[in-house]
């Protein structure tokens, strides 16, 4: 019995620690980007394609990463959804025509790349890999 609580404890602690590591994704534009800042309620508007401009007219391209733990933690945090709910999401919006999704990066650095490129990108990451090529937009839990 002994034994069997110490493997759960280990099991909790590996989980939380793991959790912890990915704990902060932040949403990004390049350094020269317009963008200032967004609110939580904007960038969920536009990772669900509900929004393609900002109020003041300015139009953004989403970048994504690819599936995995940043994404699901990203999709997560900011919609509620599931890897799952996510992919369904976003079959229902291309099959009707209301929405592309966003275009997918192979990886961070592409992501990184890419929008510090094109002033009208933005995207997510793990808080730990912003550098002086992004600026921090929103920050989720």
């Amino acid at each position: 019995m002994t034994r069997a609580l110490i493997f759960l404890f280990v099991g909790l602690l590996a989980g939380v620690t793991a959790g912890a590591a990915l704990a902060q994704v932040v949403v990004v534009a390049g350094a020269r980007s317009p963008v200032e800042s967004l609110s939580r309620e904007q960038a969920e508007q536009l990772y669900l394609g509900r929004l393609r401009h900002l109020a003041d007219g300015t139009a953004v391209t989403l970048v994504d990463l690819p599936p995995g733990p940043t994404r699901d933690l990203f999709y997560q945090a900011l919609t509620g959804r599931n890897p799952a709910q996510t992919r369904a999401y976003w079959s229902r919006m291309v099959f009707t025509g209301r929405a592309l999704p966003p275009k997918e990066a192979r990886g961070i650095e592409e992501a990184i790349s890419w929008i510090d490129a094109n002033p009208s990108f933005v995207g997510y990451l793990p808080e730990s890999e912003a550098d002086e090529r992004v600026r921090v937009l929103l920050r989720l839990p």
